[in-house]
């Protein structure tokens, strides 16, 4: 299972890169936070001293090829790690260890109204590269 707390709990951003909506959830990750990142229109989960609780979905059907796929895509700076959700189940996730991380969190609304159709049109061109084992290079 995967948590996903920020652009890849979109359909149109899933549908982009794997070519399908896998089947998914509604989750919650306490203690960590979706934080905005500097100059970036995409997040970062990190760690929330404050007790808060990272919300978003956990994707539950991923094939292996749509791991890899899903691991070329992201970010050198994120770790794939293990989480606890609030309903006591566990899930990998990819957490932001590079840098850059705002105070305040990321606004999914606001990534949907302002960044999605051309994130989503973005993740489409990388789409083939990263299904034929290419680093997405962009």
């Amino acid at each position: 299972m995967l948590f996903c707390y920020g652009t890849l709990r979109f359909d149109a951003v899933l549908e982009s890169l794997l070519g399908r909506v896998p089947q998914k959830k509604p989750a919650t990750a306490p203690g960590y936070r979706a934080a905005a990142l500097q100059d970036r229109v995409y997040p970062g989960l990190v760690s929330d001293e404050e007790g808060g609780a990272a919300t978003g979905v956990v994707l539950t059907d991923l094939t292996d090829k749509e791991w890899h796929i899903l691991d070329a895509f992201e970010d050198k700076r994120y770790e794939l790690r293990e989480v606890q959700l609030s309903n006591r189940e566990r899930a990998w996730t990819y957490v932001w260890t590079g840098g850059d991380v705002r105070v305040d969190d990321w606004d999914a609304a606001e990534f949907e109204a302002q960044h999605l159709a051309a994130y989503a049109a973005r993740c489409a061109r990388l789409a083939p590269g990263l299904a034929a084992g290419r680093p997405k290079g962009e």
